[in-house]
């Protein structure tokens, strides 16, 4: 098992900044490919940005460019910056494991709770 617990979400102003973080804890966190994904008030959870040790991210092309993922395995944590955030990006944003890259961006083993970033315009 392994859980995740994200924070770092709050209310901002469009073009401001803002870092998600994601800790995990049981088994072993470089094992995992991790990513971000969000979900908006009435729309469907997408895919936001992925991680696997050694390996380039993987970004939404809609946030390509201003938002970049990182993670340190000997903490077990992750974070996401957030760079000119704009109103669309106000969602519940959700951390996520997957065994395999594949099985993160379709059906990840494991979520967090959620943290909510509202971008006000």
């Amino acid at each position: 098992q392994v859980r995740l617990v994200e924070s770092g979400g709050g209310l901002v102003q469009a073009g401001d900044s803002r870092r998600l973080f994601c800790a995990a804890s049981g088994r072993p966190f470089r094992d995992y490919s991790m990513g971000w994904f969000r979900q908006a008030p009435g729309k469907e959870r997408e895919f936001v940005a992925a991680i696997l040790t050694g390996y380039y991210p993987g970004y939404a092309d809609s946030v390509k460019g201003r938002f970049t993922v990182s993670r340190d395995d000997a903490k077990n944590t992750m974070s996401l910056q957030m760079n000119g955030l704009k109103p669309e990006d106000t969602a519940v944003y959700y951390c996520a494991a997957g065994q395999s890259w594949t099985r993160l961006k379709t059906n990840p083993d494991y979520w967090g709770q959620g943290t909510r970033v509202t971008v006000s315009s």
